[in-house]
């Protein structure tokens, strides 16, 4: 069962989407090595904030490292992305460097109480490149894990080394060091576009790049079969083990049972609904879209005259976390869907994974965060691709060439402002009774095949990636 001394420590950037993964991670280092001690490291609030969503019974050991937001021109008490908007995450990205002193002391205690057989191993997110160089001082096993696709990974990492948009004035372009792989520039980050290689983005981005370079292997939260092509451009580029051990979650019994009365709204609605009638729509924990955008949608939503669940908050421009205003939305709309029962607007936060595991879920209209694109394809449901920023245009790619989706839009911009009949559209095709639509719906039942297959403890890819990380780490 491995060594009973050894100590693995899990470092995810303060964001909720990476807590995710690395929870998922830490949950399958126990299952299959019970006597792993198991230590998450972040700052004091987003710690807290991990803690709370776990049950009591949880077995992770936790350890704050000191931080005062405000030293770094971050407001007080803000710990992770969830409360910046977009032109402050370099702000919060630049501050985590801070955490290397106190980083390094933990790691210098661990070693000093170990016995000198007794394996480390430091599994840190890509943007804390930094942590490497504490992991070859104290001659720890280093690990990056990436949570975003391994596809997305490849091509964003060409883009901030290369700059390839800068180079030509066409719209489409292909990768230096993928030629086969052909980018449109309407799927590049409006951040990565206005940069020019000196701006502080750029100057971070390119400081994990070199990091990487010096980690012992990367771990890479995607299912192999799934992303064949990402996963060959990594390793074609990285040079080191790449492992793919997703999809993140490994069965429906993860899903917790408590519910509040909104939840249970939710789930009384889709228990009303037939089998694979309702499109469920989010932009992710921290996305939306632009109030003329939100408008076109549920014009669309409401010719379409498909169920909805549409988890939903103020658009650009307004507090995220504010008060939601019914002029967002077409004169009348809520009041129509409710009296119809075909749609339900749910503001804030929903329980995604206990939505899409609905059998009345038909297809999910999202932003394509790669936590939302395995946990969709983890249940077979097609997607309808709404991408808004970093590499949600290359899940997106992704989404559309492999047969399990269609895109609807691409990106917030006024230009991409996707009309009530493209919606429409796109709604009867992705849930209706076409031939398409019934294509669609085949290929995303095949992916949830291959989803569950990746942990079969006999021959599963995911679960031999992982028994060969433990292998090269000595537990």
């Amino acid at each position: 069962m491995g060594n009973p001394q050894a100590h693995v420590v899990l470092f995810p950037f303060p964001a909720q989407g990476h807590n995710s993964p690395f929870l998922s991670l830490a949950t399958r280092l126990h299952h299959y090595r019970p006597d792993l001690t198991i230590a998450l490291v972040s700052t004091p609030r987003h710690i807290n904030s991990i803690r709370s969503s776990l049950p009591s019974d949880s077995r992770l050991h936790f350890h704050s490292l000191p931080f005062c937001p405000v030293d770094h021109g971050l407001p007080a008490g803000v710990e992770s992305t969830s409360d910046l908007s977009d032109a402050q995450f370099i702000t919060l990205f630049k501050a985590t460097e801070s955490l290397y002193q106190a980083f390094d002391d933990f790691i210098s205690s661990l070693v000093s109480n170990a016995l000198d057989s007794a394996p480390l191993c430091i599994v840190s997110d890509f943007f804390l490149g930094w942590t490497v160089a504490v992991a070859r001082k104290h001659k720890a096993f280093h690990t990056t894990f990436l949570t975003m696709s391994a596809f997305g990974g490849a091509v964003l990492f060409s883009l901030r080394l290369n700059q390839p948009h800068r180079l030509t004035e066409k719209d489409q372009f292909p990768l230096p060091e993928y030629p086969e792989v052909i980018i449109d520039r309407s799927q590049v980050a409006q951040n990565i576009l206005a940069s020019d290689g000196t701006d502080e983005g750029s100057q971070f981005f390119k400081r994990q790049l070199m990091f990487l370079d010096n980690t012992n292997a990367v771990l890479v939260n995607t299912v192999e079969e799934f992303e064949q092509l990402g996963v060959g451009m990594l390793r074609k580029t990285l040079k080191f083990p790449i492992w793919p051990i997703g999809p993140p979650l490994a069965h429906a019994g993860q899903l917790s049972s408590s519910k509040s009365d909104e939840e249970t709204e939710i789930m009384t609605f889709l228990d009303s609904q037939p089998p694979a009638s309702v499109l469920y729509i989010s932009f992710g924990s921290q996305n939306t879209i632009q109030s003329g955008q939100m408008m076109q949608l549920a014009q669309g939503l409401e010719g379409s005259g498909c169920a909805f669940i549409w988890v939903i908050r103020p658009p650009i421009g307004f507090d995220p976390k504010g008060e939601f205003k019914e002029e967002w939305l077409p004169h009348g709309f809520k009041h129509r869907i409710k009296q119809k029962h075909i749609g339900l607007l749910v503001h804030g936060w929903a329980s995604q994974l206990k939505i899409l595991s609905h059998v009345s879920i038909g297809a999910f209209l999202s932003h394509c965060g790669w936590n939302s694109i395995l946990e969709s394809m983890f249940y077979g449901v097609p997607i309808a691709a709404w991408p808004i920023g970093a590499e949600q245009f290359y899940n997106s790619m992704m989404v559309v060439e492999s047969g399990v989706g269609i895109e609807l839009a691409r990106g917030v911009m006024d230009n991409s402002v996707p009309g009530k009949e493209k919606v429409k559209e796109v709604v009867d095709l992705v849930m209706g009774p076409n031939a398409k639509g019934m294509e669609i719906r085949k290929r995303a039942k095949k992916c949830r095949d291959v989803m569950n297959k990746a942990w079969n403890e006999e021959g599963g890819s995911s679960m031999k990636s992982l028994l060969e990380f433990f292998k090269l780490i000595n537990i």
